[in-house]
């Protein structure tokens, strides 16, 4: 797969030559409703005998619209959308930079500039899809900036069992609050995050339960605070455990977020490696214990319910990873 990227004005000489199948979108995690997108625009590519193009973009459009006053914390970060468009087949990715004169292109000029610059035959994005002001930047009114050089394809809302729509927002808030499974039906996979092993307190040795300590990127999205059930890929292996996010708040009420993991069947040193945590289930929120044995009691008991549930998912498939 080929990556390109764009800082406006867009270099007419970095854009390969010859039409593609151009789908559109900031694909933010990737989603179910993502998939359908690229996979549409894939059969057209196919039928058409063209590579498959995505468009999309190095960070949020809202972070130039000041939507995020906190900061934005991605479902996928760059690196990793880039994987999940590989695994989907796509051919070609225009990475554009998302800056202030970018988006003061009109909706006319970005057709004319990009769309028509990077040579689409056909356009493929979904219902919901903008490209400017959504208010004149909508699906319904590209065939008319168009102005029959390419074809356009909308794609309908994409749903779950529930009728409900599969959207980048609502799979925030379901990993938002813990409910991690749900977000890995939504996603189509299981959800990931990254970090690098570091040195915390060493408290969980001395409760038999030794943990890795992962520092997590700011830009990544957490799960809410709790006790989950994930793998671990350390090097090229993944190894099952247990991850506590949360405060420690048995030991203090003003300790700091952490993400700690008792990794099963593992005795090794680490620190320093860059990791993979693939997050499968909600166990429980965090709890203030009265004394350190109440608390290993229920490690114990943690333990054996995610020994358990990875027994129970080895064989589960996802249509990624």
């Amino acid at each position: 797969m080929e990556v390109v990227k764009i800082h406006h004005p867009l270099q007419k000489e970095l854009v390969p030559t010859g039409q593609v199948v151009l789908a559109m979108g900031f694909f933010d995690g990737v989603h179910r409703g993502h998939q359908q997108v690229i996979k549409t625009a894939q059969r057209i590519a196919n039928k058409e005998g063209l590579p498959l193009a995505v468009l999309t973009y190095d960070h949020a459009p809202g972070i130039v619209y000041r939507q995020y006053s906190g900061g934005f914390k991605y479902l996928s970060t760059t690196t990793r959308k880039l994987s999940l468009f590989r695994q989907l087949g796509v051919d070609l990715v225009y990475l554009v930079s998302f800056t202030s004169a970018f988006a003061s292109l009109s909706p006319q000029e970005f057709v004319d500039q990009y769309l028509i610059g990077f040579h689409a035959s056909t356009v493929v994005a979904g219902f919901d899809h903008t490209y400017g002001k959504a208010t004149v930047a909508t699906m319904g009114k590209l065939p008319e900036y168009a102005k029959g050089r390419f074809n356009v394809v909308t794609v309908p809302k994409f749903t779950g069992k529930d009728k409900r729509k599969i959207g980048s927002r609502s799979i925030r808030k379901v990993i938002d609050d813990g409910d991690v499974e749900e977000a890995n039906r939504m996603l189509g996979y299981r959800y990931m995050t990254t970090g690098i092993v570091v040195h915390g307190l060493a408290r969980g040795r001395t409760l038999g339960f030794p943990t890795i300590n992962v520092e997590t990127p700011e830009t990544e999205r957490l799960p809410g605070i709790g006790v989950y059930t994930v793998q671990v890929k350390i090097g090229s292996k993944w190894y099952g455990g247990m991850a506590s996010v949360g405060h420690n708040i048995t030991f203090g009420d003003q300790n700091k977020l952490t993400v700690e993991i008792f990794l099963f069947d593992f005795n090794q040193l680490v620190y320093g490696e860059e990791v993979l945590v693939r997050w499968l289930y909600y166990q429980r929120g965090e709890v203030k214990f009265n004394s350190a044995d109440d608390l290993v009691a229920q490690m114990n008991h943690d333990e054996q319910v995610s020994r358990k549930y990875l027994k129970k998912t080895a064989t589960k498939n996802f249509s990624l990873i």
